[in-house]
């Protein structure tokens, strides 16, 4: 019986041990042809790959003309077949009018340090967009960074009102 299964025994370093089957022994090759890997050492006959120094690269086609290569490079985010322009891409981080809802009470000036005390727009350095998924029934004084055109309605139906903060 293993020292795990036996209750009196108790599980410690000196009981430890992999999990049966999850290690092998290493592939002996070129040690005859008794071990399955002599003569070529599991490298086939020519070509390439039966010689010292070949390494299989990531990507290699076997000298044709790689894919990335025959590919057209075209710059823009905007086309299916460009090539992605993350660099220049702006990034926000959002928060929903369903968690301002959810978070503050009727007539509160709901700041981005409030914000970020309450777990919203926890991520530094990335500005904060106000976005209109969900309904708001109180009245908030909201500062953010962005609003998307419909949170900038709902929460001036709500009779509060949206300013946008620099930087």
């Amino acid at each position: 019986m293993s020292p795990a299964k036996d209750p009196e025994q108790r599980v410690g370093l000196h009981s430890l041990a992999p999990a049966p089957g999850s290690r092998r022994p290493r592939k002996r090759i070129g040690r005859g042809e008794g071990s399955g890997t002599g003569k070529t050492s599991g490298r086939g006959q020519k070509g390439a790959g039966s010689r010292s120094g070949s390494k299989r690269r990531a990507a290699f086609e076997g000298g044709q003309m790689p894919i990335h290569m025959r590919m057209r490079k075209l710059r823009g985010p905007h086309m299916k077949k460009s090539m992605p322009f993350e660099p220049f891409r702006t990034h926000t981080q959002p928060v929903n009018l369903d968690a301002l809802e959810s978070r503050f009470e009727a007539g509160t000036e709901v700041t981005i340090e409030l914000m970020k005390a309450n777990g919203l727009g926890s991520r530094k350095e990335i500005p904060i967009k106000v976005l209109g998924k969900g309904e708001l029934t109180k009245a908030l004084t909201v500062h953010a960074h962005a609003f998307s055109a419909g949170a900038r309605e709902r929460i001036e139906a709500a009779g509060g009102t949206c300013t946008t903060v620099e930087g």
